[in-house]
């Protein structure tokens, strides 16, 4: 399905809830924040501790079982929608969140799958910040 041309930009985040959920830099408030802590924790295995969501240790271990890709899939029911509407709209702002225990495995290997698929689908300018890893990725809109 062929968007129009959009202005508006999805800022997601992975976290630990820890620390708190992510403040809202575009004052609108909030968007959608996702609990990944039911999902099974790599961390709390010896070969995962110190590496995170983005490595393919982690990534084969959280897909093994399905249970990620069943919650991802859920996740994207209900983004993909908000999206469209949001583009029709003319909104410029979307914050989306996902939340762990120490943001490291589940809410990063979430945030990263999602912000990839929402600029491949909608090709929407999309600003990644995996809060606690300290990296920002920043995937720009195909518009020009």
């Amino acid at each position: 399905m062929e968007q129009k041309n959009s202005s508006l930009v999805v800022r997601v985040f992975s976290f630990s809830y820890k620390r708190g959920i992510p403040d809202d830099c575009s004052g609108n408030g909030g968007g959608f924040v996702f609990d990944c802590r039911a999902i099974e924790n790599p961390g709390r295995y010896e070969a995962y501790k110190q590496i995170t969501g983005l490595d393919q240790p982690v990534i084969d271990f959280l897909e093994e079982n399905g249970e990620i890709v069943q919650f991802m899939e859920q996740v994207i029911a209900l983004i993909n929608p908000s999206v469209e509407r949001y583009m029709e709209r003319g909104f410029t702002d979307l914050m989306v969140s996902f939340g762990c225990t120490g943001g490291q495995h589940r809410s990063v290997y979430a945030a990263q799958h999602l912000a990839e698929y929402l600029h491949t689908r909608f090709g929407i300018e999309v600003v990644l910040r995996h809060r606690e890893q300290d990296i920002t990725q920043l995937f720009n809109s195909r518009e020009g």
